[in-house]
């Protein structure tokens, strides 16, 4: 469904609620909502523009404990709970006191999307792309992905009885492909990396009719799911902002749009403005942003992945450069963390508290760390860590570091033996 290919249609009134148009985050360029991932005038990327509406706390607390509750700040129609869809969102806040203990940290919290419908944040941004590929009339509901999308996708497109396809690197971890697999028939195996596949995606939106790849051609609509992480962190804070928040970074989108979710709050008077600082997190086996961070340097120089990280495994990052800025206005930095690093982190999390994450939210708790250790990040200011998925996806990751203490004979003799406690 590229804008190459796809005819003209006449949408329906509303059919992208209070988004006016795409507009280009490089030139400022706008043009029509549609199928468009580029700018026609720069070939920058697109993002939806929006003319809100009034919004009150009230109104926004009245509505689904879902991301639907702010359908008025995202590019979905009035009616968007009466389409079949994940209902993602308003995962639980936990304030992590062991967690912060452990770390020197005061005031920390763990923003858990491991709970949505398939265990990732990914529910979110899919929701917003699904209702997109609705009103554009698409056939197939599509997606290049290092493992979480392709699941997210999968569901999504069963659940709207829409025909699903998702792309995946042929050495992706196993979990995650029967959790895609389970979804639908259309599991296709890639030999390469994640850009590999991403290529081949673009390709494939670019000669076919009728296909909605969610991180292609409808990308505007789909990034803006992200936001509602900003939302409802700020929501479940009470509507106040985080002192420092920590985000992994894979494509980078993530971050820009709760950077953008928090400014829109402030905007629309929703929450105090004040400031906070931003971090984004790699793993060092795939960290382009977090190298040019460093380097003081406003490029990003692709890499090729080499991390148990995979889902943070992009070595062409499309809003690296947006995440660099960010990171820079806010005060905050981009950090990156070896594999060992990642899998001290996950196990950490469960045992301080008892929350299993798979490799990006390893990736994160283990920035976080660095970034206290390294006197970069305030241990006396509120501070959020984003988990964005379940460890049971990345199981290979720490199998050979956790399991049975002893095996001993079913006798009490034996227990004492052990000396367990």
């Amino acid at each position: 469904m590229s804008a190459s290919t796809i005819e003209k249609r006449t949408l329906r009134d509303g059919a992208f609620g209070h988004a006016t148009a795409l507009s280009c985050r490089e030139c400022g360029h706008q043009i029509d909502l549609g199928p468009h991932y580029a700018c026609p005038e720069c070939f920058g990327p697109l993002e939806i523009a929006y003319d809100f509406p009034a919004v009150t706390r009230e109104e926004i607390e009245a509505g689904p404990r879902n991301i639907w509750r702010y359908k008025a700040l995202l590019p979905v129609p009035s009616d968007i709970e009466t389409s079949p869809n994940m209902e993602p969102g308003f995962t639980r806040l936990l304030k992590a006191h062991n967690l912060g203990r452990e770390l020197g940290i005061e005031n920390l919290w763990v923003k858990d999307d491991s709970t949505n419908p398939t265990n990732s944040f990914k529910d979110r941004v899919v929701a917003c792309a699904l209702s997109a590929a609705r009103e554009l009339d698409a056939k197939v509901f599509a997606c290049p992905s290092t493992g979480n999308l392709a699941n997210a996708v999968a569901a999504a497109g069963a659940r709207a009885g829409i025909k699903t396809v998702v792309f995946i690197p042929s050495n992706l971890e196993q979990p995650k492909q029967v959790n895609s697999a389970i979804y639908t028939e259309n599991l296709v195996a890639v030999d390469g990396n994640y850009d590999d596949v991403n290529k081949l995606a673009s390709e494939i939106a670019g000669e076919e009719d009728g296909w909605a790849f969610v991180n292609v051609n409808v990308r505007p609509y789909y990034a803006e799911g992200s936001k509602t992480l900003g939302y409802e962190i700020a929501e479940q804070l009470g509507w106040r902002l985080p002192d420092q928040i920590v985000i992994p970074v894979a494509s980078g989108s993530q971050l820009t749009k709760v950077d953008k979710a928090f400014q829109e709050l402030i905007k629309l008077g929703l929450v105090e403005e004040k400031p906070y600082k931003v971090f984004g997190a790699q793993a060092e086996g795939c960290s382009p942003v977090s190298v040019a961070f460093k380097s003081g340097v406003d490029a990003i120089r692709p890499v090729k992945p080499d991390t148990i990280a995979k889902s943070l495994a992009i070595g062409n990052p499309a809003d690296g450069i947006y995440v660099l800025d960010v990171c820079k206005r806010t005060g905050g930095a981009v950090e990156d963390i070896t594999d060992d690093e990642v899998r001290e982190a996950i196990v950490l999390l469960a045992r301080t508290e008892g929350v299993f994450t798979e490799t990006a939210g390893g990736t994160t708790v283990g920035v976080l760390k660095k970034l206290v250790e390294t006197g970069q990040l305030d241990p006396f200011l509120e501070t959020v860590v984003i988990n964005t998925g379940h460890g049971l996806k990345t199981l290979d990751a720490i199998s050979d570091r956790v399991g049975a203490r002893a095996t001993i004979a079913p006798a009490y003799d034996a227990f004492v033996a052990a000396n367990i406690v």
